[in-house]
């Protein structure tokens, strides 16, 4: 469910009053003053929530979350489970994503510098114009530059350094992290889908969580999950104008050089390493130690301790044999032509 520190609960709503809101057909009219609280993909989904099923494959993973409602396609209405009302709709995903905006929205920022709620331990350093919003906490130690803004409900640890205008929302941050100027933690992750007037946004619920020790350059950009969380792993260290999307799981001890573009729901292993300007696909696994070129673009997964390059990215060595052999090809017809 989303966090009540970052998302105030619009709840509850009736399934009749959803179902003329998204345009779905409620299966059973009998249902219709049936109530559910919040919204939930079906990995989180419960006896309160609704949630919805776009593809058959996931068929096993509705079964197993009996949630109270679900917004269904056209034919596979007789997946859901026993007790579990049925909407049905052609785009289930926008018919969850306006059920989310109803029931759910982001809490609002504060009209003092400094909330009258906020925590902030022994020798936190604010800078001129820094903003605290309501129910943040700061630890001991940790030094905010001019100009940064800090949401509500953020959780900062000791001992950390914010540059100026910096801004942090949705987040628990740990101990000994640094961020660098103008980075931008917890701004909503692109995603649209169509609704009944053209496309909409789909709501951002979930939080970014930065782990002890990690550095991360002046203009990055971390955004929070859209359903699970976005996570930093323990030292790892980013570089400038890097962009992490949305469900990015990143390990432990991985290093980004300038950039650097993940995608959405990829997941990187401990101790991975990206050169300046790579980019990867959305859900994509790259291993343990594995390496990826300056420039690569990577398409498919990447076995743990392997070093790729390339535009799709492929093992280096391949990659070095098919450039040197387009080089010696190029060589040959050019002296060809002469």
């Amino acid at each position: 469910m989303p966090d009540p520190r970052f998302f105030e609960d619009l709840g509850p709503a009736a399934l009749g009053e959803l179902a003329t809101l998204t345009g779905a057909v409620l299966a059973d009219a009998g249902v219709a003053e049936r109530r559910v609280s919040r919204v939930a993909v079906l990995a989180q989904a419960g006896p309160e929530t609704i949630t919805f099923l776009a593809d058959r494959k996931y068929a096993q993973a509705l079964a197993e979350a009996r949630p109270a409602a679900c917004f269904l396609p056209p034919g596979l209405e007789a997946l859901a489970p026993p007790d579990c009302a049925v909407l049905t709709t052609a785009n289930p995903q926008g018919a969850y994503a306006l059920a989310a905006q109803r029931l759910h929205r982001p809490r609002a920022a504060g009209t003092q510098a400094v909330a009258a709620d906020a925590l902030l331990e022994a020798d936190v350093v604010l800078g001129p114009g820094a903003v605290v919003g309501p129910a943040a906490q700061i630890g001991r130690g940790t030094r905010i530059g001019a100009n940064t803004t800090i949401g509500p409900g953020v959780t900062i640890g000791r001992n950390c350094d914010i540059a100026p205008n910096v801004t942090i929302g949705f987040a628990l941050i740990g101990d000994r992290v640094k961020i660098m100027a103008g980075a931008r933690i917890g701004e909503p992750g692109f995603g649209a889908t169509a609704g009944p007037k053209g496309l909409i946004d789909i709501p951002q619920l979930g939080r970014v969580i930065i782990q002890d020790g990690v550095s991360i350059g002046a203009n990055t950009t971390i955004d929070r999950g859209a359903f699970e969380d976005t996570v930093i792993g323990e030292n790892t260290k980013i570089d400038n104008l890097v962009q992490i999307a949305h469900n990015v799981r990143v390990g432990r001890n991985c290093v980004m050089a300038a950039h650097t573009g993940i995608s959405g729901s990829v997941t990187i292993g401990d101790g991975a390493q990206f050169g300046g300007r790579a980019g990867v696909a959305d859900h994509v696994i790259i291993g343990v130690g594995a390496r990826v070129g300056a420039a690569a673009g990577v398409m498919k997964d990447i076995p743990a301790g392997e070093t790729w390059g390339g535009m799709p990215a492929r093992p280096i060595r391949h990659w070095l044999k098919e450039t040197a052999w387009l080089a010696r090809m190029a060589s040959r017809k050019g002296r060809g032509d002469a």
